[in-house]
């Protein structure tokens, strides 16, 4: 049902001049099941309130619930076509009325952690870019059939908007700060286990995926051995998860995708991150578990990189610094950064290798293949560290799937099953190895990968194949420059 759903949603979509990517039809998706999810859960309350003989207070004056205004029935049940807007009149409404109503909530809501403050945050940093209100009636039409109000049926849709975040990923070259690969983040949730009453925490949280899955690890029945109690699902619904985004569709995204894990007002945050000064972090703000991939290859402002003690424009280098001073002392990290971090020789990259390995127990060090990240193009580590001892001892494992990751082969569970079981007990083997502490050079601190088992073999190709694939590209060459002649 949902599969379909999102299907026709797309299918109208693409009809609109202003969605052309994958990233508008998520977008464009995230804020009408946003309203529809709210207005079951509204409904829920108001029936819980009458069991008990109370009276429900509605978050949305009537004229804005979903059922007055996108979907309003008939004695039947059936939509009531006299009553139901579209063409220009549903334009007008949502665009004039609906969403400045709704942004209008930032300021009422009585704090940053209320599904208030979730609502104007949202309808304050995303428009309607479905231009044709035939279209946006066709779309609430199918958005409408949905329902998300079963553990069941939140399940199935948040795994289908799990595929929608998916392909925003693979929608061009800044996919990857959208979608981490799931299995990548499971094998880090595994070894570094965090436990219910811990606090985790995701200073780039993109679309939510640690926190996600993170919440899926500590609700799987079939791993606990005694059932969750009220308490632990109040516990992780209000005080485990915290993210923060900088920016506004990923942000929308991940506040979206953790509602559909059934936490209903996520600790989420929309700032930069990097904008808060290091010396100010206090013990209460700190976190038992960070788990992350911070965005790499950007570059910050000069008083952006006054905030932190080794400065350097390298976003992923000053979120390491960030994630550091985060952990509490004890608290246990699993962070993505570029695997050129292990061997630069400028200062900055020296200077916050000698902080991680003086401050942390960096334990393991899991070395990507390339094409774990789609579109992203650079090759990665996962560094796992525990706060407030140093380094002895730092395993690593070479990650080798015995194919080439691509699109249309990516990164699998079973790709990590042998790491996450050989990490327990920091087992050396054909693709792990361990380094003492006291072998690193004290200069440098270089913890470039190097495979004492020789690693990976180099085949090389002979000549001749070699001279006819530079054949084969240069008669495909001819063919494009004769057909772009062509067409002048």
């Amino acid at each position: 049902m949902f599969e379909q759903a999102f299907k026709n949603i797309d299918d109208v979509l693409w009809k609109e001049a202003g969605c052309t990517t994958e990233l508008d039809y998520t977008e464009q998706t995230s804020w009408l099941l946003f309203l529809k999810y709210l207005d079951g859960l509204e409904q829920d309350r108001a029936d819980e309130a009458a069991l008990e003989g109370k009276r429900y207070a509605f978050i949305l004056q009537k004229a804005y619930r979903w059922e007055s205004w996108a979907a309003p029935k008939g004695k039947d049940g059936k939509l009531d076509h006299n009553k139901a807007m579209t063409g220009d009149d549903l334009c007008d409404f949502v665009n004039q009325k609906l969403f400045p109503y709704l942004h209008g909530f930032k300021l009422k809501a009585s704090g940053p952690n209320t599904i208030e403050y979730k609502i104007g945050e949202i309808f304050g940093e995303i428009k309607n870019k479905i231009s044709s209100g035939y279209n946006l009636r066709e779309i609430i039409d199918h958005i409408d059939e949905l329902q998300f109000r079963s553990q069941k049926e939140k399940h199935e849709l948040s795994h289908l908007y799990e595929a929608k975040i998916k392909n925003m990923g693979n929608a061009g070259r800044n996919g990857g700060e959208y979608y981490t690969p799931r299995p990548l983040i499971r094998a880090m949730v595994q070894v570094v286990k965090p436990k219910i009453g811990e606090r985790i925490y995701d200073g780039a949280c993109g679309s939510a995926g640690f926190l996600c899955e993170s919440f899926d690890y500590l609700t799987d029945q079939k791993k606990r051995k005694k059932k969750l109690t009220t308490k632990d699902l109040k516990t992780l619904r209000e005080r485990t998860f915290y993210g923060k985004e900088k920016k506004s569709l990923a942000y929308v995204i991940a506040i979206m995708n953790m509602i559909l894990h059934g936490i209903e007002a996520p600790n989420i945050i929309h700032t930069n991150t990097l904008t808060e000064n290091l010396a100010d972090i206090q013990e209460k703000d700190r976190y038992d578990v960070v788990l992350a991939n911070p965005p790499f290859g950007g570059k910050e402002r000069k008083e952006v990189q006054q905030n932190f003690p080794i400065r350097t424009g390298e976003t992923a280098f000053l979120f390491l610094q960030h994630f550091i001073k985060m952990l509490k002392a004890g608290g246990r990290g699993g962070v993505v950064i570029k695997n050129t971090f292990l061997s630069n020789t400028d200062n900055a990259s020296t200077s916050l290798r000698k902080l991680l390995l003086e401050s942390c127990n960096l334990h393991t060090v899991l070395d990507c293949p390339g094409g774990t990240f789609l579109g992203a193009g650079v090759k990665t580590v996962v560094l796992f560290f525990e706060k407030g001892a140093p380094t002895r001892k730092v395993w690593f494992y070479q990650l080798d799937p015995g194919r080439n990751l691509g699109k249309t082969n990516p990164l699998n569970d079973d790709d990590l099953t042998e790491f996450v079981k050989l990490q327990k007990k920091f087992t050396d083997s054909p693709k792990s190895w361990t380094v003492n502490a006291k072998d690193i050079d004290p200069g440098t601190f270089d913890l470039s990968v190097k495979n004492p088992n020789g690693g990976e073999e180099v085949v090389h190709r002979s000549p001749q194949v070699i001279m006819d694939e530079i054949a084969a590209l240069d008669a495909e060459s001819a063919e494009v420059l004769t057909t772009i002649r062509g067409l002048l």
